[in-house]
């Protein structure tokens, strides 16, 4: 499991990378006026769509369902289910993207009231439905991955994802050089949405993954309304981070350059949040389903005490980095061109608030498995949707007060509602089994992370102010390397972890 987590890990870390690299190219174009709060507005859109299919959310319930099939009924009555699912699926994605555009003015209002009456409205719209394209591409990639997730088969799911963020940073690389007029790079870079998607979904249809998946049919029989009834909640709990962001942009519109300055903060939030939480859903939810089945208690306490640990350990430590380094990271990675220093102060604090939410996505991500493995989608869809109503009320109250700052505020607020309703209904429900390793290391792990974090902040301020950028640059890969260092050495010495077991573990499983 720890083998296949680290294969899906490292391909969300390099699809992070370059996301982020995209960001710092499109914070250099659009800066954050009017033009870059309508571009950023219509991704998120597109952003949520995306992960409400990827990145594990349709893994959730398409895997159960598979393997179920497969193990009841062979291979080629799974193949049939699979087709009858990706031609629906793929179907549905087109009626639903064309019924979007039309309707897609008065989901912009929605989505971002503080557009009304102005022309940033407009301009929203039409990127929006320049992007929609992607959402029909999507719906048949996320299905072949989730059917090679099904199988074991994680290196293409954790890759192919890198095409998007290559084609969007192509597109931003010659608008620079050419120097384009901000509204014209903002037309251009959502139609390059939709060229990305496709170039996903071609990747998938060359490899052999498509024959997991024949005869390809449109069906709505009762095995497919069974399939969707449960898969739709899946998918939309699934996607508790960027729905907090929804209601967070919601309030930010009506505050200028909040939604781009809360959009950057929540990317760096999205770095370890990926690496962790997509790979616990991509991995842990085929293992639990296996052991569920099985009723093998002892492979399903074996299951949740590793993610649980692997999620607090990488959690946690990201969590106080990105508090006490908050605003070194943002000026290196944002404050170039149109960006300038009052919009990484702005963001800066908007990221140290979201941080605090980040151990509870996490947690969500590590639980959230356990009820899909049993055929639940619908307790962590009311989870979702708790911390959801949360976040948007106390989003309306601090960000009155403290503008961006109050709203990441309140998103953590509702990620950690969300991730502690969670907790209680699967204790009540089934009990969520930890072993004794696990409770010997946890407590270890949050003493390593605390002593980490306390060493970051105590080199915080030694270099000047006003030292050279490439200084500073040095400056933080130093303190963010020594305090890796030290926290691995932490977990050594206090018995969390041995490295020399770790890797000899996965040469055995190689």
């Amino acid at each position: 499991m720890i083998r296949s987590f680290l294969t899906v890990s490292t391909g969300t870390l390099a699809s992070r990378l370059l996301g982020f690299a995209r960001d710092s190219l499109i914070a250099a174009l659009l800066g954050t006026g009017a033009v870059a709060d309508a571009f950023l507005a219509a991704f998120q859109l597109v952003n949520v769509v995306r992960r409400l299919l990827s990145e594990g959310a349709l893994n959730a319930a398409l895997v159960p369902a598979w393997l179920r099939v497969r193990d009841r009924d062979g291979a080629a009555a799974a193949a049939a289910f699979a087709g009858r699912v990706l031609g629906t699926v793929s179907a549905a994605l087109i009626a639903i993207s064309l019924g979007i555009a039309l309707l897609m003015p008065l989901i912009m209002t929605v989505i971002a009231p503080g557009f009304v009456g102005s022309t940033t409205l407009d301009l929203a719209v039409a990127n929006a439905r320049l992007m929609l394209p992607y959402l029909a591409f999507a719906g048949p990639v996320t299905v072949l991955m989730g059917l090679l997730n099904a199988q074991g088969r994680f290196a293409l799911t954790a890759f192919s994802p890198l095409l998007f963020n290559i084609a969007l940073i192509a597109a931003i690389a010659l608008l620079l050089v050419w120097h384009a007029d901000a509204g014209f790079a903002a037309w251009l870079l959502a139609a390059t949405v939709g060229v990305a998607g496709l170039l996903q979904l071609l990747m998938l249809l060359s490899q052999r993954s498509a024959r997991l998946a024949t005869p390809l049919r449109i069906s709505f029989d009762k095995e497919m309304r069974g399939f969707f009834a449960k898969a739709i909640p899946g998918m939309i709990a699934s996607s508790g981070p960027q729905w907090l962001m929804v209601a967070g942009a919601i309030i930010a519109s009506a505050t200028p350059s909040a939604v781009s300055w809360l959009y950057f903060a929540n990317r760096l939030i999205e770095l370890p949040l990926g690496i962790v939480g997509v790979a616990m859903g991509t991995v842990l939810v085929p293992e639990l389903t296996r052991a569920v089945a099985s009723s093998d208690r002892e492979a399903v306490a074996h299951a949740q005490s590793r993610a649980l640990e692997l999620a607090t350990g990488l959690a946690l430590p990201a969590t106080l980095g990105l508090i006490v380094l908050a605003e070194p990271i943002v000026r290196l990675l944002f404050e170039h061109g149109a960006f300038g220093a009052g919009d990484s102060a702005a963001t800066a604090h908007a990221l140290m608030w979201l941080a605090l939410g980040l151990p509870a996505h996490v947690l969500i991500k590590a639980l959230s498995p356990a009820f899909y493995a049993r055929g639940d989608t619908m307790t962590p869809l009311l989870a979702t949707a708790k911390g959801f109503v949360v976040a948007v009320g106390l989003a309306v109250l601090l960000g009155h007060f403290f503008g961006a700052s109050g709203i990441a505020a309140s998103i953590a607020a509702g990620a950690w509602s969300s991730a502690l309703s969670l907790l209680r209904k699967g204790t009540s429900a089934f009990g969520f089994s930890v072993d004794a390793a696990a409770r010997k290391r946890l407590p270890r792990i949050v003493l390593a992370a605390a002593v980490m974090g306390a060493l970051l902040w105590l080199t915080t301020g030694l270099v000047p102010a006003e030292a050279h950028g490439f200084i500073k640059f040095i400056a933080l890969g130093l303190q963010i390397a020594a305090g890796i260092a030290v926290y691995g050495l932490l977990l050594q010495i206090l018995g969390a972890a041995s490295w020399r077991e770790a890797a000899a573990a996965l040469k055995r499983a190689a």
